[in-house]
């Protein structure tokens, strides 16, 4: 062997086959990284301009012609649209930054806490910061050579299930040693996690009574996307129905509907909002709700469903309307979560 190629030889075995104590115990650990949707580094224009143009360039997020919707977008949408989600933003942000980001956080934390010393635990956003990219980079310095990557939206959807898993890979095709990978897409079924959201129904039983009704709001998606096979749907109404035999309510007390559109196409139905309008008129002045889609609570919680859809209901004759709020960092969630990853091997 040429001196170049030993001294190349000899680099490559002091690098990867033989690592100082401490580095051999961390290849040894799993990496874990929990992923959201992600929010903007701050409630102004000049922010959501950014984190919308990422957001919405997303073609797993709007499946539209590609030319044609970025037209759309870069013409129309990103003009108007930043100063209005900025004034909304304004309602939630709190002295620690966003609530999903400080909520995900303590999230990350306790999770770590929980699994011990057997994993890594980081934190990655779809969009915005921190970035799925960042945080697999912070495994590879550590030489950790198995992820686990667990996206936390219970149902699993193309366009937010799907859509972390393309930036997962996204990055990990530019690296030489691809690590062994675990993508977990969904966790419906754990019973964990249902009887941590049967927890706070029944909480909400015992200090405010039995309401008239339960509304499961789920966020929307186009139609379309349904016919086209995504089973994010089924994967809601199948939450709902699991959350309700758990507390053995019955079936005409729990109505999943679909919040958030955006544009003007049909997407799945009824509509929250739409629902909550309608239901004083049938005598349903009581109302609970909740949104098990969201692992933390966020813009689309804390002002759309805790603020917009009271006014719509209250304004339509209703007479108490409580939400329940998302699972967030409560100890019986993050027994979930430790849970869901253990049965993956961690």
């Amino acid at each position: 062997m040429t001196p170049r190629y030993s001294a190349i030889n000899d680099n490559i075995e002091e690098r990867f086959h033989q690592p100082s104590d401490s580095a051999r115990a961390l290849q040894q650990k799993t990496g874990v990284l929990l992923t959201n949707l992600g929010t903007p580094d701050a409630p102004t224009p000049k922010a959501l301009r950014r984190y919308l143009s990422e957001f919405l360039s997303d073609p797993r997020v709007i499946e539209l012609p590609r030319l044609l919707w970025l037209v759309i977008l870069h013409g129309v949408i990103l003009r108007i649209r930043p100063r209005k989600s900025a004034a909304a933003y304004q309602t939630v942000w709190t002295d620690e930054g966003s609530p999903l980001l400080v909520i995900s956080q303590r999230q990350c934390k306790a999770v770590q806490e929980a699994l011990g010393e057997n994993a890594v635990v980081k934190l990655g956003m779809r969009y915005g910061n921190p970035s799925i990219a960042s945080a697999l980079r912070e495994f590879q310095a550590l030489g950790i050579r198995r992820i686990v990557v667990l996206p936390l939206y219970p149902q699993y959807s193309a366009a937010t299930t799907g859509s972390t898993f393309d930036a997962v890979a996204k990055e990990l095709s530019q690296w030489r040693w691809v690590p062994e990978l675990r993508f977990i897409n969904g966790y419906v079924e754990n019973p964990l996690f249902i009887e941590a959201l049967a927890k706070t129904l029944q909480e909400h039983i015992n200090n405010h009574g039995m309401p008239d009704r339960f509304l499961f709001s789920y966020h929307g998606t186009p139609k379309r996307y349904l016919t086209a096979g995504d089973p994010y749907h089924c994967l809601c109404h199948k939450t709902t129905r699991l959350v309700r035999e758990k507390l053995g309510l019955p079936e005409d007390l729990c109505m999943t509907t679909f919040q958030s559109r955006f544009g003007r196409e049909e997407w799945l139905k009824p509509y929250t909002d739409h629902t909550l309008e309608s239901l004083p008129k049938e005598g349903v002045k009581n109302v609970a709700i909740l949104s098990p889609a969201f692992s933390a609570d966020c813009l689309e919680t804390l002002e759309e469903l805790e603020v917009e859809n009271r006014a719509c209901f209250m304004e339509a004759g209703g007479e108490a309307y409580h939400y329940i709020l998302a699972l967030n960092d409560r100890p019986d969630h993050i027994e979930a979560i430790a849970d869901i990853l253990r049965r993956h091997g961690v």
